[in-house]
């Protein structure tokens, strides 16, 4: 059975950070792409920040660039977003996800997904 699970989230104040963490079981996380994507209300979804499996591409969107960075620990099979700098807009429910490739996951073509933990930026 194919689990991945979310930690690391909660309240924070604009400006601070968190570390995001997904936990996978079942597949070896070494062999998918990897994602972080999230959802607000009346947002679409969106895909945050994206790793390549082969070449370690990665793909951050243009609205945490420079402030999120995605990583991998393989022998851990575990899965993580640094978040710095964190504005309000990046209040949502993040979850994790891994696929074939980065464009199949972009268009939310996932095989496996978490349930989410949720960020909430505020003062």
């Amino acid at each position: 059975q194919v689990q991945l699970v979310e930690s690391g989230g909660g309240l924070v104040q604009p400006g601070g950070s968190l570390r995001l963490s997904c936990a996978v079981s079942g597949i070896t996380l070494e062999y998918y792409a990897v994602g972080w994507f999230r959802l607000a209300p009346g947002k679409e979804r969106e895909a945050v920040s994206c790793h390549a499996s082969l070449d370690g591409t990665t793909y951050y969107a243009d609205s945490v660039k420079g402030r999120f960075t995605i990583s991998r620990d393989n022998a851990k099979n575990t899965l993580y977003l640094q978040m710095d700098s964190l504005k309000p807009e990046d209040t949502g429910l993040y979850y994790c996800a891994g696929g074939t490739d980065i464009a199949t996951l972009r268009l939310g073509m996932e095989d496996y997904w978490g349930q989410g933990t949720q960020v909430t930026v505020s003062s």
